[in-house]
């Protein structure tokens, strides 16, 4: 007999949680390299779930992969870890009284950053690991907790290649019913059925509560059977540490829950102990599974579009057809928006097509930039472009802001990683990065097809369009363009320089990006005095500028005025060389000094004039 021969008659109870148990325990580090470094501890937590009535033994190798142990510098310990927790199981399994089965357990990858690791990637680093399992002989092979099903699809497909053992495939979910891009459960199980997979079913995140509402949306399989996996309670946080509570006794009625929904397969994972497999053990004892079941009617969420679409023209598209300005004027570091709000004012009637506001640039504090976008909106009726940092806001936050901004009615947004914490005003300020500038532009057009980041419906869809920063000035232009073919693959509708100082890298930037199918709005940013060109040549990184330059600024001395002066000639020759490579230019405000941007756009609406009429007597 094998698994999936005794699954055709019985209910088989798995193990519970690992890594929580052994955090419950006062250990608090790599839990998979315990298989080396306390191999009785892990033993003996694989014999007490067996005591427990669990027959279905998951190896302590859900991380031990390449990835995740370089977190640990145990990357070179990969075969060693594996083979300890196979070895581990199998010793435990001997020695108890009943028969069993030992699975090897392999974890997902993608969280939160989807894009810090392409498919290519995690295969690899899921082959090295799968082959080290199979080689030691375990019954079947467990991938758990995936929330990203492209990802989970890719591997069950290496490992229906390499191995005709059974293979499980429990998946993980933000929100009840429906993976994080929308598909709903029934029809990712399906999926997961039609590429192989002997079990399909959930673990971790949900509870008993919430995963058997799950359930009662999927149907029996004709080829899988259906597994659960449970948490414990909901953590709470105390001292430092989270916490599970749950009562075992509730998880025996769950167990009588779970096997009315069809599961066959039935364990425990975060916040789960020996205790609480006892119950299950104890409730399904005997029942045999069921072979027929009500499948609830599925509430497919419906998307509608937004009560009023925005009247206005995409900025990408101004840019394909026109000349088009946009300027950055920071909000104030202070309380008082009197000369910003004068600023916004001026440069609406010298005619830009939109004001863009940074997000706390540089990690220093400032009025919000929402504020002070919706004022603008208001007031001058000017275009707000929104920028928007992965630095300040966990995944939440960031949900919560862009379903604001929607509110509000402000679509143009800047998805940018942000300048890290410690370069700003308080240097032991956490930076959050639950995203980064990839996976921000991603959730963003997720959220134009009317689904949040867990694949929950929105209820309305957004009509975001999304810019995303571009940085020439480094040392690989063509590594640079890469980033920007990723970010259009991602998303992204146009893009933003930083700004330049260099005609050469101007025409450089033009021919290595032509090809692409954005318009990109080029950075032009007017100097004001020889000490800040000297600031940015030395201390701003990537940002490096001629000597040429350097002595201009040098020229005018300590007097401010011819400063700024030679800053807008050199400005305006950075404009003349762009002017007919690029319809976009993106004008940055240095300190609230604004009167340089609007001479600046001045200069160049009375060149696209003048271009204009040369192009009227030539006719």
């Amino acid at each position: 007999m094998g698994l999936l021969q005794d699954l055709q008659n019985h209910i088989l109870i798995a193990d519970g949680a690992m890594g929580t148990l052994l955090y419950s325990f006062g250990i608090d580090r790599c839990f998979d390299e315990l298989n080396v470094s306390k191999p009785e501890e892990i033993e003996r937590i694989h014999s007490a779930y067996l005591d427990a009535g669990a027959t279905v033994i998951q190896t302590n190798t859900y991380g031990a992969n390449r990835i995740k142990l370089a977190r640990y510098g145990l990357e070179d310990d990969i075969k060693i870890i594996n083979q300890k927790g196979v070895e581990l199981a199998k010793r435990a399994l001997q020695k108890g009284e009943n028969k069993g089965y030992v699975i090897g357990t392999i974890g997902g990858i993608r969280s939160f950053q989807k894009s810090a690791f392409t498919l290519s990637d995690i295969a690899e680093n899921f082959r090295e690991q799968l082959h080290v399992l199979l080689s030691e002989n375990v019954d079947g092979i467990i991938l758990e907790t995936y929330y990203d099903l492209e990802e989970l699809k890719t591997v069950l497909q290496i490992a229906r290649k390499e191995t005709d053992l059974p293979i499980i495939t429990n998946v993980s979910l933000h929100e009840q019913g429906v993976f994080q891009n929308g598909t709903r459960l029934a029809d990712g199980l399906k999926m997961l059925e039609e590429l192989g997979a002997d079990i399909v079913g959930l673990n971790c995140r949900l509870g008993p509560y919430h995963m058997l509402q799950s359930l009662e949306e999927v149907p029996l399989f004709e080829h899988a059977f259906l597994s659960a996996f449970p948490n414990g309670s909901l953590p709470r946080y105390e001292n430092g540490r989270l916490v599970y509570e749950s009562d075992e006794h509730y998880f025996y009625e769950a167990a009588l829950q779970f096997r009315k929904q069809g599961v066959r397969l039935l364990g425990g994972c975060c916040g789960t102990a020996p205790k609480h497999i006892r119950a299950m053990a104890e409730a399904v004892s005997n029942l045999p599974p069921v072979t027929e079941k009500e499948v609830k009617e599925r509430n497919v969420p419906i998307h509608v579009l937004p009560m009023k679409e925005s009247q206005e023209t995409p900025l990408p598209d101004i840019a394909k057809n026109r000349r088009s300005v946009i300027v950055e004027l920071d909000p104030p570091k202070t309380l008082g928006l009197e000369k910003f709000l004068t600023g916004a004012k001026a440069l609406k009637k010298a005619g830009i097509d939109a004001i863009t506001l940074a997000d706390n640039s540089l990690a220093t504090p400032r009025i919000s930039n929402v504020a002070c976008a919706n004022i603008v909106k208001s007031r001058f009726q000017l275009r707000p472009l929104v920028h928007l940092t992965c630095r300040d806001r966990n995944l939440i936050g960031i949900q919560s802001h862009l379903m604001g901004l929607h509110t509000l009615g402000l679509h143009d947004i800047l998805a940018v990683t942000g300048d890290p914490s410690k370069i700003g005003d308080f240097p032991g300020a956490t930076s959050v990065y639950d995203l980064s500038s990839f996976d921000l532009i991603s959730l963003i057009k997720q959220f134009n097809e009317g689904l949040s980041y867990s694949g929950k419906s929105l209820g309305q869809k957004t009509n975001f369009t999304v810019a995303a920063a571009f940085n020439p000035n480094v040392r690989h232009l063509d590594r640079a363009v890469q980033r920007l073919e990723k970010k259009i693959s991602c998303g992204a509708d146009y893009f933003i320089t930083q700004p330049l100082y260099s005609e050469k890298l101007i025409e450089e930037v033009y021919e290595a990006t032509k090809h692409l199918n954005v318009p990109i709005y080029l950075g032009i940013m007017p100097l004001i005095s020889s000490r800040n060109a000297e600031f940015i040549h030395n201390e701003v990184p990537g940002i490096k500028l001629s000597d040429s330059i350097r002595e201009q600024m040098q020229k005018a001395g300590n007097d401010k005025e011819k400063g700024k002066r030679e800053g807008l000639a050199i400005a305006k020759s950075l404009i003349d060389a762009a002017f007919d490579l690029f319809n976009g230019i993106y004008l940055i405000t240095p300190f609230l000094h604004y009167e340089m941007t609007v001479e600046l756009t001045e200069y160049i609406h009375e060149k696209e004039k003048a271009k204009r009429e040369r192009k009227i007597s030539h006719v």
